[in-house]
């Protein structure tokens, strides 16, 4: 089943469609289909996600600020322009060490 809460055949600028929320994460769901899903998401700064794992591959493009990456206990910095590509079942946790937005797409394998 797929969802998507925007039009098709629309141009979508990632960085105007979330905004920051004071101390807290917001997340915006683009598409969901039964094969992954892409979200947009805007972190406050010094928030993040627990460490934790996924059964399937994603990628997260970071599309403005700054975050601290960990896989499977080692740390990345990325900045925006910048992505990353995070394992199946590797752990992995996010920091906002800026306020920052990223589009994260999973792909089920």
């Amino acid at each position: 089943m797929n969802i998507n809460p925007f039009q098709t055949s629309t141009i979508l600028n990632f960085n105007d469609l979330v905004d920051y929320a004071s101390g807290g994460v917001v997340s915006k769901q683009v598409i969901k289909a039964e094969k992954g899903n892409i979200t947009l998401f805007a972190f406050d700064f010094g928030q993040g996600l627990s460490e934790h794992s996924a059964p399937f591959d994603a990628l997260v493009q970071i599309i403005d600020g700054n975050a601290e990456i960990i896989i499977g206990g080692k740390s990345y910095d990325l900045k925006a322009g910048e992505s990353i590509i995070m394992p199946a079942n590797i752990s992995h946790a996010l920091k906002a060490t800026s306020a920052f937005k990223m589009l994260l797409t999973m792909i089920r394998n």
